[in-house]
């Protein structure tokens, strides 16, 4: 199904120039394989028998709908059986599923699905429904929502389609280099939400996670040549190789410094690095590339403090010039804590809500208010870096995230009286 779901819709779309229709038909054609093989057997090419089959399914459909009549003929002469004749294992086999118009039809779907009409949350649920093949519950359950707001979500995105007559053909260049950025996006959100779930109750999503991979893995098959593309297929690589470390055994998160590196996936490190490389090859950098490459640093450091920070923060120097936001600045501080100390650190975090050139708001971010308890704890502000973390449980969304945060600020006032005791009898003294 993951392999040949893609490749399925990508073909049907191309072949009935309707979405809706080349889904209902693969989805059919999933169900007679699933009642057929089992007692037929697996046929010697699984996925001309659905293309084939599908296309059957298509007809029956298109027969029922006289809009579609005049598509009838065309789709009739890419299969020979009848709407009533049950397709055997042989069939389809001179379908070619791997030349370059099944990668075109697979790169028109995905585009297609990312199109600027269309809204993001749109954009993220039919990718996930009509690329990656998830389910309407499951993309409901990834984002929190009832199954019927979903599909009422992606029922509108279809007819938003159909209305405004969307293509789902192969871009032209032009449009491929207008459009790339947006589909990279929709696969980071995805990522994103999997490895620090802002709706779910575990803190990562590790379903989310693999299937944005896999989105990534599939578009650098498809833009073999964009340095973005391989970017960003490297960056969620050499991220989520730290996934295994990133929880205890009761889901709290376990900070990068505290993480066991012996439990990092070594050989899915590797191959962000090679993706890495390859970008370089190309000589455009961009951000996707940046952050993989900062991602790199943390990936190969021995341990948190050999790391390169002073790397870390001149990419990030860069990164930040390229794209300008509150998120990049947030993540610039922490390098900058890192070799400036502390002080350094939170003058860069009071800074940004007041910087104009940023895009974005970190006022509901419960990154920057962690951030800024920790630096002012270390300074010895303990009464502001409480009140730090009363606003970061206030922002969170996430109850694992929460009670972690909870503990933190425990943690901290305990240790406070103490702190206060001393210097008092220190300035007394």
């Amino acid at each position: 199904f993951r392999t040949e779901w893609p490749r399925l819709v990508a073909t049907l779309v191309r072949d009935v120039g309707d979405l809706g229709i080349a889904e209902d038909a693969a989805q059919d054609a999933f169900i007679e394989a699933s009642t057929r093989w089992p007692t037929d057997g697996v046929p010697d090419r699984p996925g001309a028998w659905l293309v084939t089959t599908g296309r059957r399914k298509a007809i029956d459909q298109i027969r029922r709908m006289r809009r579609f009549e005049d598509r009838l003929p065309a789709l009739a002469d890419r299969t020979t059986i009848s709407s009533e004749s049950t397709a055997s294992p042989d069939i389809g086999l001179d379908i070619d599923l791997d030349g370059e118009q099944a990668l075109d039809d697979q790169l028109a779907l995905l585009v297609g699905c990312c199109h600027p009409a269309l809204a993001p949350e749109a954009q993220v649920a039919l990718t996930l429904r009509i690329v990656a093949g998830l389910s309407t519950p499951q993309i409901a359950r990834a984002f929190l929502v009832s199954e019927e707001t979903m599909t009422r979500r992606l029922t509108r995105a279809k007819a938003k389609i159909r209305a405004a007559r969307i293509p789902f053909e192969p871009p032209d260049m032009n449009t491929l280099a207008e459009r790339i950025g947006a589909v990279c996006e929709v696969i980071s959100s995805i990522f994103t939400e999997g490895h620090a779930s802002a709706t779910d109750t575990a803190l990562i999503r590790g379903d989310l996670c693999e299937e944005a991979i896999w989105l990534a893995h599939l578009l650098s098959k498809l833009a073999p040549t964009d340095p973005e593309v391989a970017g960003l297929h490297a960056l969620l690589l050499l991220t989520d190789a730290r996934r295994s470390s990133r929880l205890d055994r009761h889901g709290s998160p376990i900070l990068l410094a505290d993480q066991d590196r012996s439990l990092w996936d070594q050989p899915m490190i590797a191959r962000g690095l090679a993706e890495l490389a390859r970008a370089h090859s190309y000589q455009r950098g961009g951000t996707f590339q940046f952050q993989a490459a900062i991602a790199a640093l943390h990936a190969t450091a021995p341990t948190f403090e050999a790391t390169d920070w002073p790397a870390v923060l001149r990419l990030y120097d860069v990164l930040l010039q390229r794209q300008p936001s509150a998120l990049v600045a947030l993540n610039r501080a922490i390098a900058v804590d890192r070799v400036h100390g502390p002080a350094a650190a939170l003058a860069a975090l009071d800074a940004i809500p007041h910087a104009d050139d940023l895009t974005g708001a970190l006022d509901d971010y419960v990154y920057f208010h962690t951030a800024r308890s920790d630096v002012l704890a270390r300074l010895g502000r303990l009464d502001a870096a409480d009140a730090a973390l009363e606003l970061a449980i206030r922002c969170s969304t996430n109850e694992s995230e929460r009670s972690f945060l909870r503990r933190r600020r425990q943690d901290l006032n305990e240790v406070g009286p103490s702190r206060r005791a001393r210097r008092s009898s220190d300035s007394a003294g």
